[in-house]
């Protein structure tokens, strides 16, 4: 049987794009699952060593922050970070749906370029030839800086919050018994959500040449985006300007290189229509 040819995108209707929707939702589900079944032999160590790490109180994290604290006398909150509360699982089902979901988050994670790739090869034929050629360079620089954003999120954030949120009491009478989708769900969010907004800069890229997003948008807003990221950093840090900072500079540096590439879209498309 002949190999069906590919439609030109001009002759394609409404259809054949869901078709193509389909089918990539198809193929990016179909590596997810895969994804989740190599995590699933390595449950043991998810668990044990990554999920339930930032736990403990030799955490990496919790380490760097108390040598930086002897060092230049500042907050010893981390030196005894030993998380101020136990898991329980309540549901009789609860540990096989929770060992799933991880290992299906976990396969998201892993087959996140596999993702870009079949997103890239859905939007290509509207894209002009010049811009085809970059399908590479957008698949490394989104799959790094994702990869980057949940490193940042997990050994900086989750950290971090949930010393905040075990350290917090209303009261000396409550005693904090964490479920343990409760404890999970924020260590994946907060993971999962922060290599997502590292992806700013790629999103940013896209709507400026949609004619979406400004350089001059991003510029009259930026000072709100510098308090909302300071308010985040106060929350989650101990309340040392150093901590603060390195919870700081990351995001605006993201915020910043956003702008940047607003601005160089906008220059380009403004020659491009001058050319015309």
């Amino acid at each position: 049987m002949a190999k069906k040819n590919k439609k030109n995108i001009n002759e394609m209707t409404f259809l054949d794009h869901l078709e193509e929707l389909r089918w990539l939702l198809v193929r990016s589900s179909a590596a997810i699952l895969i994804g989740g079944a190599v995590a699933w032999f390595f449950s043991d160590f998810i668990f044990k060593t990554i999920i339930f790490g930032p736990m403990k109180g030799d955490f990496i994290t919790y380490r760097f922050f108390c040598d930086l604290a002897n060092k230049y006398d500042l907050d010893k909150s981390f030196c005894d970070a030993t998380l101020n509360f136990s898991i329980q699982n309540t549901e009789i089902e609860g540990q096989i749906s929770l060992l799933v979901w991880t290992c299906i988050t976990a396969g998201f994670i892993i087959s996140f370029p596999y993702i870009l790739l079949q997103f890239w090869n859905f939007i290509s034929p509207a894209l002009y030839k010049k811009e085809k050629r970059n399908a590479v360079k957008f698949i490394v620089i989104s799959s790094l800086l994702f990869f980057i954003g949940v490193a940042f999120g997990y050994f900086v954030l989750t950290p971090l919050s949930l010393n905040f949120l075990s350290t917090f009491s209303v009261s000396d009478v409550i005693k904090n018994d964490i479920n343990v989708n409760s404890y999970i769900g924020t260590v994946k969010t907060t993971t999962l959500a922060t290599g997502l907004v590292f992806e700013l800069p790629i999103i940013i890229y896209f709507l400026s040449s949609l004619g979406l997003v400004t350089p001059s948008f991003l510029r009259e807003y930026r000072k709100w985006a510098y308090v909302i990221i300071l308010i985040i950093a106060a929350i989650v840090t101990p309340p040392d300007v150093i901590s603060q900072i390195i919870v700081t500079i990351p995001l605006v540096i993201l915020f910043e290189i956003s702008i940047f590439i607003s601005a160089f879209i906008n220059k380009k498309n403004n020659k491009s229509t001058t050319t015309i």
